[in-house]
């Protein structure tokens, strides 16, 4: 071998060594992106695995097509339970909200007509060359005084208002809270027959709903 081969394959080991870095560093770096589509994969293999094996089962027993059914009605009745417990707590919110506004506002205006007061009173007593002018400055405070406390029992009336639909509002949330509770334990009593094959968990689960949905129905009837 002769000394410009050998300086030539030296000058070739140094590229190669690089490339091979490169794709060593390129192959390490689509790794993470591989291993998370294969983790994707295989949550998605298992969710169809599953959804293949309830298939499965209900294809082997049609006679708990009854119950599969009737726990895809109790978790349509659970979510709209609920939806509607939600709504309830948060009406329930914003008026304790409003009726923490009418307070203050009935605070407000207690102490205006505490201070008209005091300034009529010390017209009564102050003694000034204009009688009737502090006669008059009297009226008025006397006047302000008088209107402040007539909005002041406005208040107080829409503030116990406020208080009566908060409290109605709570209850009715309560209920449907005892709602959701009662078909959550429906659906999972009437689920317990796919596994054991005894209706009786069917039947107590068909009675726990029917509970549930009495409860959530008697709201519209919470005064």
């Amino acid at each position: 071998m002769t000394s410009y081969e050998v300086e030539r394959r030296a000058s070739r080991e140094p590229a190669l060594s690089e490339a091979e870095g490169s794709c060593s560093i390129a192959a390490g770096r689509g790794r993470p992106a591989l291993h998370q589509q294969s983790l994707g994969a295989d949550t998605m293999s298992e969710e169809l695995t599953e959804l293949e094996e309830h298939a499965e089962h209900t294809r082997e027993h049609p006679d708990l097509a009854p119950v599969t059914l009737s726990m895809a009605v109790l978790a349509v009745l659970v979510a709209t339970v609920s939806l509607l417990g939600h709504r309830t707590h948060t009406e329930e919110i914003i008026l304790q909200n409003r009726v923490s506004d009418q307070w203050a506002f009935y605070q407000a205006k207690n102490i205006r007509r505490h201070n008209d007061e005091l300034f009529a009173d010390l017209t009564t007593v102050v003694a000034s060359k204009d009688a009737e002018a502090v006669a008059k400055l009297h009226e008025r405070y006397q006047a302000e005084a008088d209107r402040y406390k007539d909005e002041q029992k406005e208040l107080d009336t829409k503030a116990h208002e406020l208080e009566k639909e908060g409290e109605l509002a709570r209850r009715k949330a309560d209920r449907f809270d005892l709602s959701e509770v009662c078909l959550e334990i429906a659906l999972v009593v009437s689920s317990i027959t796919l596994l054991s094959g005894r209706r009786i968990f069917w039947r107590l689960g068909l009675f726990m709903a029917a509970a549930g949905v009495l409860v959530a129905a008697s709201v519209w009837i919470v005064r």
